[in-house]
């Protein structure tokens, strides 16, 4: 199966028309930069985020960091669509694939299905407290069983070449203990998984919802940071409430790499510092008219190959302007429904219209 979906022509028109406008805003299909680890930075797998709209939109904005696919259960996989679930934009790159599953013999025909695909990497969710994905003996439950973690983890690596990692808490419903989440990591880390990404909460699997979960369960960062001294050679990178770049900073000194949820969906913007910051890449950084531009170029290639239509991208771009005078009423135009009918490239200008008359309005009440 070849990588991707995306036609060569196309590709390089995109390529072309950001070259000409602020430079080349990502690597050429298919090509990583070199980056200090694959690990140090990432976008975390978000159900019904992530999908290849968003990524390409956050590709835009960072060359380096790793981006990860929402969850794709190995029962879709075996039952569903293959295409739909893992087809992606050869731009996005350098990208994971998130699988959530229990059965090695399932977990392992799904991973050679990513490696065929193109994936860069294989992670197993251990940290979805949700219901459903609790009655299929999946995601943040799996961590009362580290053994069958390890045996799936090393069905995967016996098929693959691609570097296999888990996703998990620290925790599960109100057991605290360090060593609950040690003795997982260390089980894990015998059948083979070297990279260990830590949602630094609790995951309580009654009584708090899928959003509660992210909420209320304290975050506690020093067991993720017990972790790296304990299993040094391992790479252990934390997750859960980071916001701004300070606190990136002050993680990576206690952690081999930093995963950014929320906060870079809401908040966008906040990745295209990203590649100087944490990478040592100096490269021109886009304006955000160039990546709106650029995301129309890519509505109108999505409708033109499979009649997508531009609604479902807009969608995941919408915190663009997050901060700016007149993004309200920017983003007013994107999520209009009245606008659907008309092309991407009018919804645009009429969105441009937007933002200039609402920055007008903010210096006025100034």
């Amino acid at each position: 199966m070849v990588e991707g979906s995306v036609p060569r022509t196309p590709q390089r028109r995109f390529h072309t028309m950001l070259s000409a406008h602020h430079g080349t805003l990502q690597p050429e299909p298919g090509r990583e930069a070199l980056r200090p680890s694959p690990w140090r930075l990432s976008v975390a797998p978000m159900l019904d985020w992530t999908d290849r709209h968003c990524r390409f939109f956050h590709r835009l904005l960072t060359r380096h960091a790793l981006l990860y696919t929402e969850m794709v259960t190995t029962g879709a996989l075996r039952h569903g669509s293959v295409q739909r679930h893992l087809r992606f934009n050869a731009e996005e790159h350098p990208v994971a694939l998130q699988l959530g599953g229990s059965e090695a013999a399932d977990l392992a025909h799904a991973a050679k299905l990513g490696q065929d695909w193109g994936y860069n990497e294989i992670n197993l969710n251990c940290g979805c407290p949700s219901d459903r994905v609790q009655r299929g003996a999946f995601g943040a439950c799996l961590m009362n069983e580290p053994q069958t973690v390890a045996d799936g983890v090393k069905a995967m690596r016996d098929v693959v070449d691609l570097p296999v990692t888990v996703k998990h808490r620290i925790g599960i419903d109100k057991v605290e203990s360090y060593d609950f989440v040690r003795d997982f990591v260390g089980t894990v880390s015998e059948a083979g998984c070297a990279v260990f990404i830590v949602h630094a909460r609790n995951a309580w699997l009654d009584g708090l919802s899928p959003k509660e979960n992210r909420e209320i369960p304290p975050l506690r960062y020093e067991l993720a940071y017990r972790l790296k001294n304990d299993f040094p050679a391992l790479t252990i990178a934390v997750n859960g409430g980071i916001k701004t770049n300070a606190e990136i900073a002050q993680h990576l000194q206690h952690a081999d790499g930093v995963m950014i949820g929320r906060e870079a969906y809401y908040n966008p913007w906040l990745l295209s510092s990203w590649d100087a910051e944490f990478f040592s890449d100096s490269h021109p950084l886009p304006t955000r008219e160039a990546v709106e531009e650029a995301m129309v170029d890519y509505m109108e290639r999505a409708f033109a190959e499979d009649g997508c239509p531009w609604y479902a991208i807009a969608r995941h771009m919408l915190g663009l302007y997050h901060g700016e005078r007149g993004s309200r009423y920017w983003r007013q135009v994107w999520s209009n429904h009245q606008l659907k009918p008309l092309p991407p490239r009018q919804v645009w200008a009429l969105a441009r219209q937007a933002l200039a008359r609402g920055a007008e309005k903010s210096l006025d009440a100034l």
